[in-house]
């Protein structure tokens, strides 16, 4: 099982949380960088906040022998 197959079962059920620590991430990104990316970041939280909402509901995969 990949890492990111990890990531999607631990943040099953918890997507408002994750949604959340996506906002925080960015905006700690943004303080270091005092802004100065601030469109590259907008567009990495969307691309995750895509992502997570792609990946609600979805069963988890099987685990591989």
């Amino acid at each position: 099982m990949s890492m990111m197959d990890k990531l999607k079962q631990m943040l099953r059920g918890h997507e408002s949380q994750a949604e959340q620590g996506i906002d925080k991430a960015g905006d700690y990104v943004d303080g270091k960088t005092q802004g100065k990316y601030s469109g590259q970041v907008d567009t990495a939280q969307e691309k995750l906040r895509e992502q997570l909402r792609r990946d609600q509901g979805n069963p988890p995969p099987p685990p591989r022998s």
